[in-house]
C-alpha cells in the first residue's frame, strides 16, 4: 500500500453505509475516515444512469477535494417483478421525503398480488486516487421480497429483504452475519483483493 498509510476517505454521507463500510474496511486494515471528519460538506448530485456511474462521480469528487484516495459505494435494490425498479433510484423510490419505513411500505404496495418475489441487492465500489487511477468492484446478494417488514437492524430495505437460503430478513441479522453475506461486504472484500494486487502501482 505504500504512501497512503491505508487512510481512505468515504464519499458517502449515508450513516448506515458509513457504519457498515468502516466496520468492513477496518477488518481489511484500512482506516476509513468520513467526509465530516475531513470537513467536507457538499451535495454530490447523482446524475448517472447506472450504479457504476454514480459511484464514480462521488469517488472522483471527494478525491479531488481531499487529495486522498476516496471510496464510494452506489448500491440499491433490483426487483424482478418491478422490471428492475427501484434500481439506481432506490433511495428516492416513492418520493424524496419518505422515511425508510415508508419506502418499504411503498415497495410492498407495489408488490401486492405479485407472486414472483425475486430480488437482489447490488453494490458498486469505486476508489479514486489523486493520480487519476480508478479501482472498481461489485457484489450482489440475491433473495426475495417479503410480504411484511421484520427486524429493526440495518437500514433501507433490509426489513423486507430475505436473503437466499436465510430464514431472517437483513434487518433481523446481526451486523456481523449481514456483512458476511451482503452485497456491500462482498464488493468491499473483492475491492481489497484488487487493491492489494495493484498496491505497487498506487
Amino acid at each position: 500500500m505504500k504512501k497512503h498509510d491505508n487512510i481512505f476517505i468515504l464519499a458517502t454521507a449515508n450513516p448506515g453505509k458509513i457504519r457498515e463500510m468502516q466496520t468492513l474496511l477496518s477488518k481489511l486494515n484500512i482506516t476509513a475516515i468520513t467526509r465530516e471528519d475531513f470537513g467536507i460538506d457538499i451535495e454530490i448530485e447523482e446524475t448517472g444512469t447506472t450504479f457504476l456511474e454514480n459511484a464514480t462521480l462521488k469517488a472522483e469528487a471527494i478525491c479531488k477535494i481531499s487529495k486522498l484516495p476516496s471510496i464510494a459505494d452506489d448500491s440499491g435494490l433490483i426487483v424482478d417483478a418491478l422490471d428492475g425498479k427501484p434500481g439506481v433510484y432506490s433511495s428516492s423510490f416513492g418520493g424524496e421525503k419518505l422515511t425508510a419505513a415508508e419506502r418499504c411500505d411503498y415497495l410492498l404496495r407495489q408488490m401486492q398480488n405479485k407472486e414472483q418475489r425475486q430480488a437482489k441487492f447490488v453494490s458498486y465500489i469505486v476508489c479514486a486516487f489523486p493520480d487519476g487511477k480508478l479501482l472498481t468492484e461489485t457484489g450482489e446478494c440475491k433473495g426475495t421480497i417479503t410480504y411484511k417488514p421484520a427486524g429493526n437492524k440495518g437500514f433501507g430495505y433490509d426489513p423486507v429483504f430475505l436473503p437466499e437460503g436465510m430464514t431472517k430478513t437483513m434487518a433481523e441479522l446481526s451486523s456481523e452475519d449481514k456483512n458476511n453475506i451482503s452485497h456491500r461486504g462482498k464488493a468491499l472484500n473483492r475491492f481489497y483483493k484488487l487493491l492489494k494486487s495493484n498496491s505497487e502501482d498506487i
